[in-house]
């Protein structure tokens, strides 16, 4: 199974010629977390090589239109194509009258099968095996939350210490599920084969001023993907309407020690989204990626 991010749009305000509004596909593991599925998401989706069905569930950071206007053909698609499984719809609780109407925009045969999930608050809003997903305010003119999903931190076998203690084949398993084992007659705990494994980690942080709430979202993640509408010329603008610089995205990034870091959200200001990447890297010394329709973004491999 992989876990990569499949980008269906990078606009800000507006679409362009060259951007789509926004629309972020997260595939980890055997699942699939769309973010932010603006107008002509279901396109995207389609353009990209995904399916209605390939969604395991929707968070939406708040009810801007370039963030939230895809939904209604995201619902009518899910139960165009009967997808049977329940789709949790992660949401600012301020905005359950939005989401209502966006849910409901025009007539169709509902058989999606959706659950309403609203954030009242900083914590924890799902867990599984996918991880543990979290909600953080931001700091925008409307109410708005960045999302991080967490995965357990685990341990990893060390093939050396195994054969050194005896420990081979089924007792492998069993030392796994049950932390220790007999071999050769002695008992061997998990902790004297294995070393720990950090869960990976992975973050969404969109329109927001520079904040506390961005920088603990992103700690230690290996793909942070972050709004960057514009440059540090136009730092006061950004702080006006409660954006990032790209030059801000990165310090958060390097703050939170990111592995891998993915700007997108642009101005229609600069149609050559590569200066919002020259500026990052300035500030951040990890890897960049300015985030395009279509692209495919691995995340990075776990760290031994």
């Amino acid at each position: 199974m992989s876990r990569e991010l499949i980008v269906l749009g990078t606009a800000s305000q507006v679409p362009t010629r060259q951007r789509a509004h926004n629309g972020y596909l997260l595939r980890w593991d055997d699942q699939g977390l769309l973010f932010d599925p603006g107008e002509g998401c279901q396109r995207q989706l389609l353009l990209a090589g995904a399916a209605a069905s390939d969604i395991t569930r929707i968070c939406v950071t708040h009810f801007h239109g370039d963030h939230c206007l895809g939904l209604p053909g995201i619902v009518q698609r899910l139960s165009l194509d009967r997808v049977p499984h329940e789709v949790p719809v992660h949401f600012p609780g301020s905005g359950a009258e939005f989401l209502a109407r966006l849910r409901h925009a025009s007539h169709f045969h509902d058989q999606a099968h959706l659950a309403e999930c609203p954030v009242d608050g900083d914590g924890v809003i799902a867990t599984g095996p996918f991880g543990t997903l979290t909600a953080r305010r931001l700091n925008h003119p409307v109410e708005s939350y960045g999302y991080r999903l967490a995965e357990p931190d685990g341990r990893r076998m060390l093939p050396e210490r195994l054969a050194e203690l005896g420990v081979r084949g089924p007792d492998v398993g069993l030392l796994q599920r049950a932390g220790s084992v007999v071999a050769d007659g002695r008992l061997v705990g998990l902790d004297e084969v294995s070393a720990p494994r950090p869960g990976q980690v992975f973050a969404f942080v969109m329109d927001t001023g520079w904040c506390e709430a961005a920088i603990r979202l992103a700690e230690g993640a290996d793909l942070l993907v972050i709004e960057s509408t514009f440059l540090e010329s136009e730092a006061a603008l950004a702080a006006e309407a409660g954006h990032l610089t790209a030059a801000q995205a990165a310090r958060i990034a390097a703050e939170a020690g990111v592995r891998k870091l993915v700007l997108t959200h642009f101005s229609q200001r600069h149609p050559d989204a590569s200066v919002f990447g020259e500026e990052a890297a300035a500030h951040f010394g990890g890897e960049i990626v300015v985030a395009e329709e279509l692209a495919r973004v691995a995340v990075p491999p776990r760290r031994d």
